[in-house]
């Protein structure tokens, strides 16, 4: 098994490397997959993120939840707590202004924001994962802080988190940490699957 350090930085390169019209493309087969998800079909709280380092763009499938009358959210970075998401509305008249990463982010009140229990459904980057839901991320563990909630629920989850990616990001096995939220589900531009926990 790679050490993730590698993994990340082998899997980063391939998606930066990718032109305009593979990136297009992917989007384009991926929106179609999500769109057919069952997961998307009912949820109406979704929250979807903006494209950044080659990351597949979800931006089609965005404008096919606001079609169907979903409310959309953007991931942003919660000042309160170290490395914590929340999420704010998106539409398609939002101002946006970037974070400290460079990534655009909502300009919204803090009455707007939502935690992520009040979501249906996370459609959320990664640079690798694998069929039991595990998932290589950037390395700074946002999402698996900001979702660590979902370990203590054993019954009821909520949200549902799907993967989305390049079809050459899934690998065979990922290594998984105790504080690793996974996937249930992963989407890509030629096919999805449910996680089985390995």
């Amino acid at each position: 098994m790679q050490p993730k350090a590698n993994l990340r930085k082998t899997l980063r390169q391939h998606r930066q490397a990718l032109g305009d019209a593979e990136q297009d493309e992917a989007a384009q087969k991926l929106a179609a997959q999500i769109n057919r998800h069952p997961l998307f079909r009912c949820s109406r709280h979704v929250a979807i993120y903006y494209p950044n380092d080659g990351e597949i763009d979800p931006s089609i499938i965005l404008n096919t939840a606001w079609r169907q009358k979903k409310h959309c959210y953007l991931p942003i970075l919660w000042p309160l707590g170290k490395n914590l998401l929340r999420f704010a509305p998106i539409t398609p008249k939002s101002q946006l202004a970037l974070n400290r990463f460079g990534i655009p982010e909502p300009a919204t009140t803090s009455r707007e924001i939502k935690s992520a229990h009040h979501l249906d459904l996370i459609l959320l980057p990664l640079v690798a994962a694998d069929r039991h839901g595990n998932r290589l991320g950037m390395g700074g563990g946002f999402y698996d802080k900001s979702l660590a909630f979902l370990h203590r629920r054993r019954i009821w989850k909520q949200p549902h988190i799907i993967g989305i990616a390049h079809d050459f990001q899934i690998v065979d096995n990922l290594p998984s940490d105790p504080w690793d939220v996974r996937l249930d589900a992963l989407i890509t531009d030629t096919r999805s699957f449910n996680c089985t926990p390995g």
